[in-house]
């Protein structure tokens, strides 16, 4: 890395810490007084508030860094045009691709960075912040359960209902499972006051349980009331019976895989939610990279003329990619369109135009300029 470089580094970071550290602030101060009500009505503790802000970091971090990097963009490359330094650079041989290196690199390191708090921590930091909001509210922990679930296992034609079960527990209550035959036929049933699953070994404990068969015709057969019953070689897990009732949107990389592993027999439409957020979840982080590539060409003028339009079209672009962004994402979820497109259409799109930006800047042409109707 060279001594200019090092400087271009320099003027960019400094202004970026400080959207930075601003944008946290800003969220930090419109949540608390959001919240503030229910914090005072729970009486919560310094500790309690902590805990929930804590949690929140990675969803404010994804939103902070692509906002951080486009102003703190603008502002410095925009400072350097004024003062000449950029024309200086230019003179002295370097191109503004060479120019813009280290940035680039920038929006790699930061593209990373979002990546990994959007492979896990933000979406269950946007799940859970109503319930631990909530939790503090009444002072007390709130049990994550799912009620009156319905799960149809159709590769096993086994079909589930659950009176209620506890989240991040290998637990089910009051449950009824119904088995049928090859020709949709009931051949069993099993009704149990609990089903506790055993991780190790896969199998299924069911406790208070009774076992039924029953024939083609639907009468019983054979019923034992056995108190406790061992099942070996269900491809059912606790996570798996409960998946079908989770939001994609709150679904961590790991856990949509796994959701489209175990669910692969819903109807596609069904599934297309959760393909689109898989996608997302890489494409979302990338929008770093690609504000590097929209700001800096419209941030880097040879006059004091053009700072203003530069900066107007770059902020335009970037919250157009968030609209556009935002639409085919829900027009994904809405089996629309392909899940891949959905995510990663807009993203590839806005770089394309990034580039076409950075080829006029590099052989030094004008950008279009925004134009309001009725103003010259």
């Amino acid at each position: 890395m060279t001594i200019l470089d090092r400087y271009i580094l320099k003027k960019f970071l400094v202004p970026f810490l400080y959207c930075f550290a601003g944008f946290i602030g800003i969220w930090f101060i419109f949540d608390l007084a959001d919240n503030l009500q229910d914090f005072i009505q729970g009486s919560a503790t310094f500790a309690m508030l902590a805990s929930y802000y804590a949690s929140q970091v990675p969803e404010i971090i994804i939103i902070a860094l692509p906002l951080g990097t486009l102003l703190a963009l603008l502002y410095s490359l925009s400072a350097m045009s004024r003062s000449n330094e950029i024309i200086s650079m230019l003179g002295a041989g370097r191109s503004i691709v060479r120019i813009l290196v280290p940035l680039i690199g920038v929006g790699v390191v930061l593209t990373a960075v979002t990546a990994f708090f959007n492979y896990e921590g933000a979406p269950h930091a946007t799940g859970m912040k109503k319930d631990l909001v909530g939790e503090i509210k009444h002072g007390r922990k709130k049990e994550r359960t799912i009620k009156g679930h319905l799960f149809r296992n159709r590769e096993d034609k086994r079909t589930w209902f659950v009176s209620r079960m506890p989240m991040k527990k290998d637990r089910l209550v009051d449950i009824q499972i119904v088995q049928q035959d090859t020709e949709g036929n009931i051949s069993e049933q099993w009704y149990a006051r609990e089903a506790l699953f055993n991780q190790d070994s896969g199998n299924w404990t069911l406790r208070g349980a009774r076992h039924v068969k029953m024939n083609s015709e639907g009468d019983v057969t054979e019923s034992d009331m056995a108190g406790t019953i061992e099942i070996e070689g269900w491809s059912e897990t606790p996570w798996r019976v409960g998946s079908s009732m989770m939001n994609a949107d709150f679904l961590s990389v790991p856990e949509l895989r796994d959701y489209l592993k175990f669910n692969g027999d819903f109807p596609e439409q069904r599934l297309a939610a959760y393909r689109t957020q898989l996608y997302y979840r890489w494409a979302l982080p990338a929008v770093c990279f690609v504000v590097v590539f929209l700001a800096a060409p419209c941030a880097i003028v040879y006059s004091r003329r053009g700072v203003l339009g530069g900066v107007a079209m770059a902020i335009t672009l970037f919250f157009l990619l968030v609209l556009v962004s935002n639409l085919f994402v829900a027009l994904g979820k809405g089996d629309r369109i392909p899940p891949v497109v959905a995510a990663w259409g807009p993203v590839g799109a806005f770089f394309l135009v990034g580039l076409w930006l950075l080829w006029m800047r590099s052989t030094n042409r004008d950008l279009p300029r925004l134009r309001i109707p009725g103003i010259s």
